[in-house]
């Protein structure tokens, strides 16, 4: 006699199998064990941009690599295991091309003799180079490998980097394969100031000032930096933002308007903002006559103070007036306090050794 099972009691009997089945199978698999080609981490920071290669290292172990268990002429993943990875946190340019922001799967074609191609893929999640596709690439550039030190385990290295740009090298057997990094430091600083501008800063005048002055200082994005400036005077006008938007006119070779603005921040400006002020036109803008007149103004405005005599005897200094500079120095080291007093007896004693 035929005995029917209910269809719940068939499925949940079925679930119980399934589920004993995948335990078992779970528990046959082990994690956390070291791996013959362990995996690494490397990041740099380049100006705003965050660069990060993700690798396995695999070693040498005797074996010969380069045409042997690196093919030339074949698509190789760059490392071990899963794939290795580049990431870039703002647009950035490979060897001279431009190259979005984001994760990519890194993989080079190593050649005998000439220039290896280093590729970008799209696909960044793949075992190796096997599941490799062209029709992914979002950039290949070439790349040209240089001898190195045998190492023993393949590693990256940031062999080079500045404020805008970075080599980031694979290092391997006898080479190393460089590829330069480059980026838009003051593009990245200007789309960013413009984010910030969105939000609370935007409504008083400093955060418009301090991204005006961000655009005197590097000299660029005029159209922003006239923007900001205007925005920053029209809340309140102050001596700070008065001397930057003088920056701007200076830069735009607005001359004629320069001395009113100017004249206006003096009327507002402390001690230090006018120090400020000579310093702009000593070293800013090469005009170290106009520096030395503001830190005679200041002198003149505060005679109680050390700060006011050294900045004038530097500018003087700078105008080729070693005696009056020493005069002044001396008048500084007078005043000031001890901490300061070794760095002022130094210049004195190299002024005069001048002769």
């Amino acid at each position: 006699m035929n005995k029917h099972i209910p269809l719940p009691h068939l499925i949940a009997a079925g679930a119980m199998i399934f589920g004993f089945a995948a335990s078992a199978s779970a528990q046959q698999q082990v994690s956390g064990l070291p791996r013959v080609s362990p995996p690494a981490t490397l990041s740099q920071q380049v100006g705003m941009t965050r660069v990060e290669v993700s690798y396995h290292r695999p070693s040498t172990r005797d074996r010969e690599i380069w045409g042997a268990l690196v093919p030339y002429g074949q698509v190789w993943r760059a490392g071990a295991n899963e794939n290795t990875t580049l990431s870039f946190s703002h647009d950035v340019s490979i060897e001279g091309q431009a190259l979005a922001a984001g994760t990519y799967g890194f993989h080079l074609i190593p050649q005998e003799n000439g220039p290896w191609t280093a590729i970008f893929s799209r696909d960044s999640r793949a075992w190796g180079s096997f599941s490799y596709d062209p029709s992914r690439d979002a950039l290949r550039v070439e790349v040209e490998p240089k001898p190195s030190e045998a190492e023993e385990a393949l590693s990256y290295r940031f062999d080079a980097f500045g404020a805008d740009h970075a080599t980031l090298a694979l290092h391997w057997a006898g080479l190393a394969v460089p590829i330069k990094i480059e980026v838009d430091v003051h593009r990245q600083v200007i789309d960013d100031l413009t984010a910030q501008l969105t939000g609370l800063p935007r409504f008083g005048w400093q955060g418009w000032n301090s991204a005006a002055a961000y655009c005197v200082n590097s000299g660029q994005f005029f159209d922003e930096c006239r923007q900001w400036s205007d925005r920053s005077l029209a809340i309140s006008r102050q001596a700070q933002n008065l001397m930057v938007h003088a920056g701007l006119l200076a830069l735009e070779g607005r001359d004629d308007e320069i001395a009113a603005v100017e004249e206006e921040a003096l009327g507002l400006a402390n001690e230090q903002q006018v120090n400020a002020m000579g310093y702009q036109y000593l070293f800013q803008r090469n005009d170290p006559k106009k520096a030395v007149e503001l830190f005679r103004r200041n002198v003149a405005d505060h005679p109680e103070s050390w700060n006011a005599y050294d900045s004038l005897a530097e500018g003087l200094a700078a105008l080729g007036n070693k005696d009056e500079a020493i005069q002044h120095y001396k008048k500084a080291l007078s005043m000031a306090p001890d901490g300061q007093k070794g760095r002022i007896e130094g210049v004195i004693k190299s002024l005069a050794e001048k002769g």
